[in-house]
């Protein structure tokens, strides 16, 4: 198909458009008006190549760009499942312990547990369906050397059907050197739910925790964090070094004491414990330590059976 096009003194014609070997001649009228052929076909193909390719790129890209959102979007989604799931699984292990003092004198016995004042509160997890919990020393220190008999320690927990309950800790073991504890309540036929034991050997720096327990009163709070370090060295509550602690940036508030440090599994690898707080504020400032499992599980058994660690024994 050739179109030509008449001009007053020159005669333009276009010839079919080739990709390869396109060319745009323009000619005067008569050889002496024919001054120049401009060759441009490389140019025009060139040009609307690209035309043609972004026409075709900006779709394309678009499409990858969405399907990237609804991959981050999915692996948000599965991570927060993880993380819901986890909380779920274990949280019916954690316990919520009160440190309360009963009033000197009270003329109504009957309730005397009522006006009793509130000291201090903590955390703690079931270790066994029998009824042993496990939490820090310091955590029921007050109780562990009381002298008036006032000192009361309360555990609220529920069991494996979702029931809430709070009985009456008392202690059976205390680790002072380690900061454990272990109390004993009552199950009175209830089934508990005892925490899944993993394993502090394996722990790198840089996988995901998490820290379950009762900060300021505010029962079963999650905080999610990183092994931030291991092999630490902290002070226990009588002046002696914790060896081999787990520092992580999961916060640690006043109230988690006692509870547990888990994995990715819901398997608990620490028992939650120390804080370097802002000057001033009480705040976690983001280093926080917790008890190695592997130490709690070499301590714990002889704690229930002898009521101090294997090394005080002798």
């Amino acid at each position: 198909m050739v179109v030509a096009l008449a001009c007053s003194s020159i005669s333009c014609t276009f010839t079919p458009f080739n990709r390869s070997n396109s060319v745009l001649a323009c000619s005067g009228s008569n050889p002496d008006q024919r001054r120049r052929t401009v060759i441009f076909g490389s140019s025009l193909a060139l040009a609307s190549s690209l035309l043609a390719s972004n026409q075709q790129s900006f779709p394309v890209e678009s499409a990858i760009a969405l399907e990237q959102l609804k991959e981050k979007e999915e692996e948000l989604e599965d991570e927060e499942e993880r993380n819901v799931n986890l909380f779920q699984k274990t949280s019916a292990s954690v316990v919520y312990i009160e440190d309360i003092e009963l009033p000197k004198t009270s003329s109504d016995e009957s309730n005397v547990e009522e006006n009793a004042k509130i000291e201090g509160t903590g955390s703690g997890f079931v270790w066994d369906k029998l009824g042993h919990i496990v939490t820090n020393y310091h955590v029921i220190a007050k109780l562990a050397t009381d002298q008036s008999g006032l000192q009361r320690c309360k555990v609220s927990l529920v069991d494996a059907m979702g029931t809430r309950f709070t009985k009456d800790g008392k202690i059976v073991g205390l680790d002072p050197d380690n900061d454990l504890a272990v109390l004993k309540i009552e199950t009175e036929g209830r089934e508990l739910k005892p925490v899944a034991l993993g394993t502090s050997s394996d722990l790198r720096v840089g996988q995901s925790c998490f820290a379950i327990g009762n900060p300021y009163g505010y029962e079963n709070t999650l905080t999610i964090g990183v092994v931030s370090g291991l092999g630490r060295e902290i002070p226990s509550p009588n002046g002696k070094s914790i060896r081999e602690a787990i520092q992580t940036d999961a916060d640690i508030n006043s109230g988690n004491s006692g509870g547990p440090l888990l994995d990715s599994y819901g398997h608990t690898i620490g028992v939650n414990t120390a804080t370097f707080t802002r000057k001033g504020t009480g705040m976690s400032s983001g280093v926080n330590f917790a008890i190695p499992i592997d130490t709690v599980v070499r301590t714990v058994p002889y704690l229930i059976v002898y009521g101090t660690a294997y090394r005080d024994r002798f």
